[in-house]
């Protein structure tokens, strides 16, 4: 199983990165820990990670209306990182796509 499950490409995020041009951010498998989710991203992109933050997100509660009545359900939950490169290196998130 593959410790990066994909990256952030939402406005918060890119937000972010604009900000602070060597920080991204990843959603990685919930059993990940820090040194997995470093040790994947310098072999995944051939950079150096000088610090990583990880935060677990639980799904949320949704409910819509049918034809049927009222339908419940529920979002996944994920785990999300946000790495921090060396000064000067960056990440082409666009390369392989």
């Amino acid at each position: 199983m593959s410790v990066i499950v994909k990256p952030i490409f939402t406005e918060k995020q890119t937000a972010l990165t604009d900000k602070y041009e060597n920080r991204y951010g990843f959603i990685v498998a919930p059993s990940a820990n820090k040194v997995q989710v470093k040790d994947a991203v310098e072999a995944l992109y051939n950079v150096h990670v000088e610090s990583v933050n990880t935060m677990k997100y639980d799904g949320k509660a949704k409910s819509r209306y049918t034809k049927s009545g009222v339908v419940f359900g529920k979002t996944a939950s994920y785990k999300k990182a946000i790495i921090t490169l060396r000064k000067g290196e960056t990440i082409d998130l666009f390369s392989n796509i």
